[in-house]
């Protein structure tokens, strides 16, 4: 049976310090995580959790040359070989010491879903009997051309306890494996047997509670040589680690960064996002104004409209403020239902902003020349939709 994590455990290291120290404990506590058991492996590796320069380390131990491993590399993500017996610009003899070595398929498709509108939720079983899933969705762009984003997760489970998303009520199962994470693209597009073309770490966990894994996986799957996705259409949402985001920063990665706002005061905020009793709004924005500063990347605030809690036109004024603190962009998310998950308190009582209203609130943030998108409720009727994860096919 899985260990479950649960929230205040998971965040305990944050306690009240500088940043620097905070970004340390971190560090400490994402060490002391559970994650795939060594026992598992029985011994061997898993392939996608090397970055190429760890590849490179380990044929010069058995005393292979270092374009050895770019070949190795090449057919893995290029040509999408699981079987390493069948890269054929490898020597019979380090193929074979490959495949034993290394462990391809870190997930096996157990089920999935395909709603009316083409999207098709996606359920994986890891190596250790964990569950999750994956949505891939289709969709067309104002020029013509077919756009298939993937939403990834990046843990079983998660800890922070929004009330507003499914994904809560499974708490924390353990992070994902770099290899789990970046399985779950290449799965994927075996599936459709198309490209995809975005993707987003938006589905089961915090991406920056599993910091380490996430910042590899995007180095993985945007490494030059292969590179699985364009880093410009590749985007992070996090509900606000204020650490993490500002070591994000200072990496030597692309990617977007989109912030779960939700709510324009602190009181508020917390009710719905049990992460903001740890960080201020202040705190959270000042975090995102370093960013910008560092990467001059604009920002992505995500935000749910619930129909009288975060909607009136003094929410529209504060959050209009936050918009232009640095460039961003707004994207407006419909709230989808999360009754399967039986909801209690203040989580039973959400509800969708009327359409209208909405409309409303999208027309005014445009005219005040913030970018705004509306996010699509693609899979909703298959649960996939935005905050809907929660297991519901097993």
């Amino acid at each position: 049976m899985p260990v479950v994590v649960k929230f205040a455990s998971a965040l305990s290291v944050l306690a009240p310090g500088s940043i620097t120290n905070e970004a340390t404990m971190l560090d400490q506590r994402q060490a002391k995580m559970r994650s795939l058991s060594p026992d598992v492996l029985q011994g061997r590796q898993l392939l996608g959790n090397l970055l190429p320069n760890e590849v490179e380390a380990l044929f010069q131990q058995w005393d292979q040359p270092r374009y050895r491993a770019a070949q190795l590399l090449h057919g893995y993500y290029a040509e999408r070989h699981t079987n390493l017996l069948e890269i054929s610009t490898l020597p019979r003899s380090l193929r074979q010491r490959c495949a034993e070595t290394f462990i391809t398929m870190p997930l096996a498709l157990q089920a999935q879903q395909r709603a009316s509108d083409g999207t098709i939720k996606l359920l994986f079983e890891l190596l250790d009997g964990t569950r999750i899933e994956s949505v891939l969705i289709p969709s067309e762009m104002a020029s013509g051309r077919q756009r298939r984003t993937l939403c990834i997760s990046t843990q079983a489970g998660c800890p922070l306890g929004c009330v507003f998303c499914a994904t809560a009520s499974l708490k924390l199962r353990r992070n994902l494996e770099t290899a789990e994470i970046v399985g779950q693209f290449l799965a994927a597009e075996r599936l459709c047997n198309e490209r995809i073309t975005n993707v987003v770490f938006m589905g089961m966990g915090e991406p920056l509670l599993n910091y380490e894994a996430v910042v590899r996986a995007i180095k993985i799957m945007t490494c030059e040589r292969w590179q699985l996705i364009a880093p410009r259409h590749l985007t992070l949402s996090t509900a606000g680690i204020v650490p993490a985001i500002e070591r994000l920063a200072t990496e030597d990665v692309s990617v977007k960064l989109a912030l779960s706002l939700h709510a324009t005061t602190d009181e508020l905020r917390r009710r719905l996002m049990p992460i903001a009793r740890r960080w201020s709004l202040d705190e959270l924005l000042s975090a995102v104004e370093g960013y910008y500063r560092v990467t001059r990347r604009a920002v992505t605030y995500e935000y749910i409209l619930f129909d009288r809690l975060n909607d009136s036109d003094a929410d529209f004024r504060r959050l209009l403020k936050i918009a232009r603190r640095v460039p961003s962009k707004v994207n407006v998310i419909p709230f989808h239902p999360i009754d399967f998950t039986h909801p209690e308190g203040i989580a039973a009582q959400l509800r969708p902003t009327p359409p209208e209203r909405m409309q409303q609130f999208v027309a005014a943030l445009r005219s005040a020349g913030i970018p705004t998108m509306v996010r699509s409720s693609s899979g909703l009727e298959i649960a996939a939709a935005c905050g809907q994860l929660a297991l519901a096919m097993q």
